[in-house]
């Protein structure tokens, strides 16, 4: 079954209007069928790639979220080392499977950056899980863009701004929405702060999947 949604740039959505410069919404950008194959991609890199429990620095303290990675590099956290990219999982020492072409595709369709991402994290919610206020600092590429896909139960999702203390909003993601951040946008403050259980019967067991593109070394 061919992945390809977006036949000319003339094809491309718009995105909501009314957001901050540098951040990008395409709500439903994902029909049921691309959802389901892209769902099963993650389930097949998962069985090399099986999720793992990410901790904190310092404190150790695990997070409510599981976490995996496509692609040649993967971000990792853990009490020893901190936040970094590593090519291989932490427990099985294995390269993380590659990026599915659909992710590539959306990549290069809706980015103008001139070279592929080189991390897709897979971080699953499941019904109490957060994700609380952060930048995506940790790569050396930071004038390419964050782009995120929602997969499963809708979340609410806060985006604030340059600042820890600057003034934030909810945006509604549903499964088969696309957010990209970028330019101005890039280190914006974001997070989870509820899963709405039981919004998308797309997952088997329930939860979120969120599928976050991002390039790390500079091309």
């Amino acid at each position: 079954m061919s992945l390809s949604f977006l036949q000319t740039l003339a094809d491309l959505p718009q995105p909501i209007p009314g957001l901050p410069e540098g951040v990008r919404y395409y709500p439903s950008l994902l029909g049921r069928r691309r959802q389901e194959a892209l769902r099963g991609a993650v389930e097949e890199a998962l069985k090399e790639a099986p999720f793992y429990e990410p901790r904190l620095p310092r404190s150790g303290k695990a997070m409510s979220v599981r976490m995996s990675n496509m692609g040649p590099l993967g971000w990792l956290t853990d009490k020893e080392k901190g936040y970094r990219y590593e090519p291989r999982h932490p427990v099985t020492g294995a390269p993380w499977p590659p990026i599915p072409e659909l992710l590539l595709e959306l990549w290069a369709r809706l980015t103008a950056y001139p070279a592929p991402p080189e991390a897709c994290l897979i971080n699953y919610y499941g019904p109490v899980s957060k994700m609380g206020a952060h930048q995506d600092r940790d790569e050396a590429a930071l004038d390419a863009p964050v782009l995120s896909v929602s997969l499963g139960d809708s979340a609410r999702f806060r985006l604030g701004g340059l600042k820890r203390s600057d003034p934030s909003r909810q945006i509604l993601l549903h499964s088969g929405d696309v957010l990209i951040l970028e330019g101005p946008s890039r280190l914006r403050f974001h997070g989870i702060d509820r899963i709405l259980g039981g919004s998308s019967g797309l997952l088997p067991g329930g939860g979120r999947l969120n599928l976050t593109l991002r390039r790390v070394t500079a091309p």
